[in-house]
């Protein structure tokens, strides 16, 4: 299974991983599974810590690209067809990262993987 990790999943998955479901646990730890990073996330990510709403130990920079290799999680770029995407959604969620994320699981084919229930709204796989 192809999981793309929601930005709060990625970040609880490196700090608190306390605060995910031993479903999502035992997901995230099949080496089965692939787990996928957008760079939406990425770009959520930097911003919050550049606002100060968001404290990490090193700047993004570093912090994001070695936390990936160490848990062997793959980028997903945002392509124009993603983007584009976002328009056809109906406007259940307010969130622009979100609603990217949810085109991008939906294009991709990918579980997408998330403690927001607002997801179900939309015709995606969410665990």
């Amino acid at each position: 299974m192809r999981l793309l990790l929601d930005t709060h999943v990625w970040l609880w998955l490196q700090a608190e991983p306390e605060r995910l479901t031993p479903r999502i646990l035992t997901a995230l730890g099949d080496p089965t599974n692939d787990l996928v990073l957008s760079a939406a996330s990425a770009w959520e990510i930097t911003i919050k810590f550049m606002l100060g709403r968001l404290s990490l130990p090193e700047p993004p920079s570093a912090y994001i690209p070695t936390r990936m290799q160490r848990h062997g999680v793959i980028g997903l770029p945002v392509e124009h067809s993603h983007a584009l995407a976002v328009a056809e959604l109906p406007p259940h969620h307010r969130d622009p990262f979100d609603r990217l994320l949810i085109a991008q699981a939906r294009l991709e084919h990918l579980t997408f993987v998330t403690v927001d229930p607002a997801v179900d709204s939309y015709e995606v796989a969410r665990l």
